[in-house]
């Protein structure tokens, strides 16, 4: 692939895939339905738990630059076939979500603009469809439909050219923002907040609404797929990763500040908020700023999706995981142009089918899935040993000198440990601590206890925050009671897998880039990510079971046997 993408290129693609539908579609739908005006902590809360998890991202995107397949290439690399396969799997139903949810959004703005009367058509030519989702009706969404497949033809056409084009729209869309919030500070209503309105639903609403806005954050995840198109990856892909995350959570926090203070929160309009929001003051000029901005923005979050979803089924057919004819790539175009169709046809079917509120709670699942296993790889990847330089250590049968003995507990004492015994009380607080020496590596017994240690403290934390949210949350008296009990052991549980990890030995490889404060911050980020998961609705984790046994069943039946 072509390499011409610049830093700035990428840092545009970033913030133009999380800006389009997180802020002209999430906020307004998060706020309505969910939290309140307190959609602005939930935008807070996300953006931590993505910060954390993008930090992990962007070091898993410099251990193996040359990618295409972002999450997917470096897992299959580091970890292995089956973890590869389910994150890609997983990352295909996003991207597939987030094109049909741009289409449908950009759908309900033109039908906004043309005061409903689009809808009110199909309805009465074509009837209306059982939804999907909460048993809301919905109409066949001809539009999406067509928006879709068109934006498909503009991605299968080649990539410099999109990225122009994403630039331009980029900068439309950030004069609709500051139009927004300068214009907003005019119709401004503090009653809006008072009198316990700002958390309408309470915290449960806050963090619903966070597992929902993590969805409006998901953009980074194309910095790190266009790796192989980037002309220096090592130092652009983590500056570009955090410049979006900031630019993003800017916008989405003073967007929702201005719709909520001009609107009160059940009054908010659920497909087209912002616009309606200074149609409601009468300023209707001021609806049709915002309708070219939101057309923009919409527009490049629907290519931020559909841009690197034929790239993950192309890296996973050239592997033999998913079925061969999709990694032909066009000598003419040079883009992996049977994936680019077969993808983008699939989206507009479900632009044609589905609701937009049910393809917006169902995009974040898939996504905190991906970025937790992200989390958990980039932990066990610290401290397994280096290939090169701890494979020839001598063997400790070998009768090597007292560095190459083992304790009981598989770890080597090195030779300061066993000078230090009695030695000065600086160094007494990490044996203490029972802490690796600096000098130390690590081995493949100390590798393994890492492993089992980080598997552990994953499944855990997902009964952890079971226990909490249906036992603590949503229980009373004695359950509740015990719930909690259940909840601290299994906290304290945690604490000691970390410990454990700690007292192992990191692995001394130098990275151009490394998260900080290993193994604290891939930990906090995959509870932070599970708890948020869990917060997602019941319908939410059925779709998203049905899709994983899909998935599993294409694995049994033709990857195992390609791969």
């Amino acid at each position: 692939l072509a390499k011409v993408l610049t830093t700035v290129d990428l840092v545009s693609l970033g913030v133009g895939s999380c800006v389009g539908t997180g802020m002209y579609v999430v906020a307004g739908l998060v706020a309505k339905t969910m939290a309140g005006p307190g959609v602005i902590l939930s935008f807070i809360v996300a953006a931590v738990a993505s910060i954390l998890s993008g930090v992990c991202y962007a070091e898993f995107g410099v251990r193996v630059p040359k990618t295409t397949g972002s999450a997917y290439t470096y897992s299959y690399v580091t970890v292995g076939e089956f973890v590869a396969f389910f994150i890609g799997w997983n990352l295909i139903l996003e991207y597939l979500i987030g094109t049909a949810a741009g289409a449908s959004a950009l759908s309900s703005m033109f039908d906004s603009l043309a005061n409903h009367s689009i809808s009110d058509y199909m309805i009465t030519h074509l009837g209306t469809l059982r939804g999907l989702g909460k048993g809301e009706d919905t109409y066949p969404d001809l539009l999406a439909l067509f928006i879709a497949l068109l934006v498909t033809g503009v991605v299968a056409l080649g990539v410099r050219n999109s990225v122009g084009f994403n630039n331009v729209l980029n900068v439309v869309n950030l004069a609709a923002w500051v139009f927004m919030i300068v214009a907003g500070l005019f119709f401004l209503s503090p009653g809006n907040w008072g009198g316990g309105e700002f958390l309408p639903y309470g915290w449960s609403g806050v963090m619903q609404g966070a597992a929902t806005c993590f969805y409006a954050f998901i953009g980074f995840d194309i910095i790190a797929t266009t790796g192989e198109e980037a002309k220096n990856p090592n130092t652009s892909i983590p500056y570009a990763i955090t410049a979006s995350l900031v630019a993003c959570l800017t916008a989405y926090v003073s967007v929702s500040v201005i719709l909520t203070l001009m609107v009160p929160y059940d009054l908010i309009d659920g497909s087209a908020p912002l616009m309606e929001m200074f149609a409601v003051h009468g300023f209707l000029w001021g609806k049709y700023v915002v309708a070219v901005g939101s057309i923009a923005g919409l527009t490049v979050s629907l290519l931020g999706s559909l841009f690197p979803m034929p790239r993950v089924i192309y890296a996973m057919s050239r592997d033999g995981l998913l079925f061969g004819f999709l990694s032909h790539v066009s000598a003419f175009t040079h883009t992996p142009a049977v994936a680019c169709a077969v993808s983008g046809s699939l989206a507009a079917l479900l632009a044609l089918l589905v609701s937009l509120r049910d393809l917006i709670e169902m995009m974040s699942i898939g996504t905190l899935l991906a970025y937790t296993l992200v989390s958990v790889c980039v932990l066990l990847l610290r401290y397994q040993p280096d290939e090169e330089g701890d494979a020839h250590k001598p063997d400790p049968g070998e009768g090597g000198v007292g560095e190459d003995w083992v304790g009981e507990d598989g770890v080597a004492p090195t030779k300061d440990d066993q000078g230090l015994i009695g030695g000065p009380d600086g160094d007494g607080l990490r044996l203490r601590l029972a802490l690796p020496d600096a000098s130390a590596r690590p081995t493949p017994a100390t590798g393994r206890t890492v492993t089992r240690c980080t598997v552990l403290f994953f499944l855990t934390s997902f009964l952890l925050w079971s226990t909490v949210i249906f036992g603590v949350e949503q229980g009373a008296g004695i359950g509740a009671a015990f719930s909690g009990l259940t909840a601290t052991l299994m906290a304290g549980s945690l604490a000691k897998l970390l410990v454990t990890i700690v007292q192992q030995p990191e692995s001394g490889r130098k990275l151009p880039y490394m998260a900080p404060c290993v193994p604290f911050v891939p930990a906090t980020a995959i509870l932070a990510n599970s708890y948020l998961m869990l917060k997602l609705s019941a319908l939410t984790w059925a779709r998203f079971t049905v899709w994983c046994f899909i998935g599993l069943m294409i694995y049994a039946c033709y990857g195992v046997w390609h791969s």
